[in-house]
């Protein structure tokens, strides 16, 4: 009988998480979209025209964030539950008539951000000097001016945002809601297939006919679909590449990275060594792997095996806690009782389930608890999962609990450290008290299947990729489905080598990651685990203390990436730590295969 995934109706409720936690009942949420509107309306009656004083400034930034508690608190209700159940009407609705309801809320507030920037440097200097906590906010208005249009132009994109930020939506409701995978069949026995199934089952399924098969089948369904998602992709480049010369910026790159405070050497760095320095190591990784499981040759479809797959031990979602409990306790019995709450308080949607997105994240909504999104197998790699978006969650429980709402959030190039710090203490830990050297060699091989493969190399590989096509879209040249694939196929086989059968199908993978609606997310994954490498380290040797990296969660937004990594006395100008981290990643490989061949 082929395995299907249940609806969302069919869950145990004690392993999906708590909606009660943002809001008790439905009721209570229409009632707070009410109450914010009301408050809108009285805001821009108290403040608008009005923004020409050092304490109108600050009063009204000060309701304002008041005001972006509601929009955290009201937007998480509704996303969250329709990305565990994305073809559910209810959800469809509601997430609908929220989105029309802010943009309305969005027009009246346009003046806002506006008038602000209309005022003198000086005056919102002064402001700046009289409120610590608006300062931040302040002074990133004054560095915005410089690529602010009219306010007219201004008013009339906020208004045109809904048609002009489809692309995301769009993608994810082909994705999740249309695209029905076929059935196959090996040895007389038919396996259902989906987004879910295929990431989190088949790509590490041991039979290599059910896998390799799993894999062909996969991606025929996105061929189907691959014209369709191209044109969606490039309305998404072309839209960023317009906004970037409508703001004056000098190509579409200083656009997206103004934001993650780092300019664009950094991020031709991450992607420059690692594809030079660190493919020779996967290399003999992906050899392994041939050589463990007896393969006729070495192909895609085979990357993400095991090193030791009859030892992957099953994990249940109770025994994960007392892990994560125990190997995060290192971080202090504060942070300990942020991962307590998170498992007491149904912080975690754990199942898989029909119209879930698939793969994990955590949300933190302003001035409540985490949300972490899961597909839970049952196997220890889902566990370090879990200590990954944990590592989110107690970021910003701490940052919500000492920035206001503005300056909660820090550079996309800071944001995966937390994460890939806790799963290396995680896998640190674990080695630490294996009993066997099997068990250590396999920990090992976790923590480069898992922790640097998916960061270092999976990611990156998606940089690399979005460089290929920002290049292009900077040269105003148009992109197609072909032409995707083609760059998609060009940087796996640059990496790989004749190491690797990368075939032609793989060139679809592109239309998997919906980071490329993220702006130039994917190398911010390698960014971070080079800083979390360092940290977690330092942490474990006792060269620095728990409480001085849970100070650095605290600032939140208020520094940038450098200066965040210096309060650790970790200088991210240099390319040093990277090299240290691909020398770190090279010796835990050949330790595996000197490990492997005395077994």
């Amino acid at each position: 009988m082929k395995k299907q995934l249940p609806k969302r109706e069919e869950l145990n409720i004690n392993y999906t998480w708590d909606m009660t936690n943002i809001f008790k009942t439905e009721d209570l949420y229409k009632e707070a979209f009410d109450e914010v509107e009301r408050m809108v309306d009285d805001f821009v009656l108290e403040f608008e025209n009005k923004l020409n004083t050092i304490e109108l400034i600050n009063e009204s930034l000060t309701k304002y964030q008041t005001i972006q508690g509601y929009f955290s608190r009201l937007g998480a209700y509704g996303s969250l539950q329709t990305s565990t159940d994305s073809i559910n009407e209810e959800n469809q609705m509601r997430q609908g008539k929220a989105m029309m309801r802010f943009q309305a809320i969005s027009k009246k507030l346009a003046f806002y951000n506006n008038e602000l920037k209309d005022q003198s440097d000086d005056l919102l200097n002064e402001a700046a000097s009289m409120n610590l906590d608006n300062s931040y906010t302040l002074k990133e208005i004054i560095e915005d001016k410089k690529h602010t249009l009219s306010r007219e132009v201004e008013k009339t994109l906020v208004a045109l945002s809904p048609v002009i930020n489809t692309s995301y939506g769009l993608y994810n409701r082909f994705k999740l809601a249309d695209m029905a995978f076929n059935d196959f069949i090996v040895d007389g026995k038919t396996y259902a297939n989906s987004f879910t199934l295929f990431e989190n089952e088949y790509e590490y399924e041991e039979n290599t006919e059910v896998r390799r098969k799993a894999y062909e089948t996969f991606y025929a369904k996105l061929k189907e679909y691959q014209h369709g998602f191209a044109n969606n992709y490039q309305n998404h480049v072309q839209k960023e590449k317009i906004m970037s010369e409508l703001r004056g910026y000098k190509n579409v790159y200083d656009y997206l990275l103004d934001d993650h405070k780092v300019t664009k050497d950094f991020m031709d760095r991450q992607i420059d060594l690692i594809m030079e320095r660190l493919a020779p190591a996967m290399r003999r990784y992906a050899r392994l792997l041939k050589d463990i499981h007896n393969l006729d040759k070495m192909t895609y479809a085979d990357l993400k095996l095991a090193v030791d797959p009859s030892y992957e031990p099953k994990v249940t979602i109770e025994e994960s806690k007392a892990l994560l409990m125990e190997g995060l306790s290192i971080l202090g019995p504060e942070y300990g009782k942020i991962v307590s709450r998170a498992f007491d308080e149904r912080w975690i949607d754990f199942p898989q389930n029909v119209g879930k997105s698939t793969g994990g994240f955590c949300s933190s909504p302003y001035g409540i608890p985490s949300y972490i999104l899961l597909n839970w197998n049952g196997q220890m790699d889902e566990a370090m999962v879990l200590a990954h978006e944990l590592g989110h969650a107690g970021h910003f429980q701490y940052a919500n609990s000492h920035q206001t709402i503005l300056n909660t959030r820090p550079s996309m190039y800071f944001i995966e450290a937390p994460s890939t710090t806790n799963e290396l203490l995680m896998a640190n830990h674990l080695i630490r008290k294996a009993k066997t050297e099997r068990e250590k060699t396999w920990l090992k091989s976790v923590k480069i299947s898992r922790t640097y493969y998916h960061n270092f190399v999976t990611h990156l590989l998606e940089a690399a990729f979005q460089r290929e096509v920002y290049d292009r879209v900077d040269q105003k040249q148009p992109l197609s489905a072909n032409l995707l694939n083609s760059l998609k196929l060009e940087v796996l086989r640059k990496f790989w080598g004749d190491t690797v059968e990368i075939p032609d199908y793989a060139g679809l993978t592109w239309m998997r990651q919906p980071h490329y609606f993220m702006g130039l997310y994917p190398y911010t994954y390698s960014a971070g685990l080079t800083l979390g490498t360092k940290v977690s380290k330092m942490i474990e040797t006792g060269e620095l203390k728990p409480e001085a990296w849970i100070e650095v969660l605290k600032a939140g937004g208020t520094k940038t990436p450098l200066e965040l990594a210096k309060m650790v006395n970790v200088d991210l100008s240099t390319d040093g730590p990277l090299n240290e981290v691909i020398d770190e990643i090279s010796s835990i490989i050949d330790e595996i295969i000197q490990d492997k061949s005395k077994q």
